[in-house]
């Protein structure tokens, strides 16, 4: 159905365009398939592509379908048509959060090679998987018992609130909102049971995007010259790594979480303590997120 829309969105363009007069011409703007269209019909058809992604996406839940067509779909025509006139700087950053989301849902799209690391009484589950290229990363997969919007509102609108609910982070602090997606945030880790893992923090750019019923929350590490290392703190590395959130299929007061974590905690730690402390990290976000939403006011979702 994807192609079929895009050859009739193309087609209802063209014959718009034959029709016209040279007096119109100037309004046209942006190039689509080759034929000059107007804004309006992008819109349209950006409507149009995105109703189909959500038939596609309910009609087939297998996971390396789903991801690999809201990957590819990332850059849709709908965010297309509110770009702004960024800096060189700013677009650098866009386009590492755009690169930390591809990244991201290319690993979670292969179902091959994850090992169970962990699995809960309630179904919680964590696997990894070794990369040549970016090392160990891990997956939990959840079913969080709240609607996606009220978790996207926790996780996206109210970033800077999450330390008072995760006793794993200390603080969150947006350095820099760039656009409606992206964000440059800075990031203290809470110290561990016994100070076994010392203090370390992270500077990230951050995009989301919402295509239909599915968001994708992503990040990866970043330079920012208005953060630099703090003493007594080591800066450590992540991603690239995201959070997928899409509704309980039948049941959309439900939300199925998958979230693909990759650090790099530098300093001398044996693997098998990180690996040990970033599987459990995993699996008590899920339970203080549970927790958290359990006392949040049904309407402030």
């Amino acid at each position: 159905m994807l192609p079929a829309t895009f050859k009739l969105c193309a087609g209802i363009s063209y014959r718009h365009l034959h029709n016209m007069t040279e007096t119109n011409s100037s309004y046209l703007q942006h190039t689509y398939t080759g034929v000059q269209v107007k804004d309006s019909l992008k819109r349209q058809a950006a409507v149009a592509i995105t109703q189909e992604l959500n038939k596609w996406i309910f009609a087939r839940p297998g996971p390396s379908k789903w991801i690999n067509q809201v990957r590819r779909r990332s850059s849709l025509l709908s965010s297309r048509l509110e770009e702004k006139n960024f800096g060189e700087a700013e677009m650098s950053y866009i386009k590492q959060g755009e690169e930390a989301l591809q990244k991201s849902l290319k690993i979670l799209s292969d179902q091959d090679g994850w090992k169970t690391e962990t699995v809960e009484g309630n179904g919680d589950k964590v696997l990894s998987k070794v990369l040549p290229d970016v090392g160990k990363v891990f997956r939990l997969e959840v079913v969080v018992d709240q609607p996606m919007d009220c978790i996207y509102g926790e996780l996206v609108e109210k970033m800077e609130q999450m330390g008072n609910w995760n006793p794993n982070v200390k603080e969150i602090k947006i350095l820099q909102k760039i656009g409606k997606d992206t964000v440059i945030t800075h990031e203290t880790a809470a110290a561990t049971a016994g100070n076994i893992v010392g203090p370390r923090d992270f500077v990230s750019v951050r995009c989301s995007k919402r295509r239909g019923s599915t968001c994708v929350l992503a990040g990866m590490s970043t330079a920012y010259g208005g953060m630099p290392e703090q003493k007594g703190v080591i800066r450590a590395e992540n991603g690239p790594t995201c959070m997928v959130l899409r509704p309980l299929t039948g049941d959309t007061s439900q939300t199925k979480l998958t979230w693909l974590l990759s650090l790099d905690l530098k300093g001398w730690l044996p693997k098998t303590l990180i690996n040990q402390v970033l599987s459990q990290t995993q699996v008590d976000f899920a339970n203080h997120l549970r927790k958290h939403l359990s006392h949040t006011p049904a309407v402030s979702c």
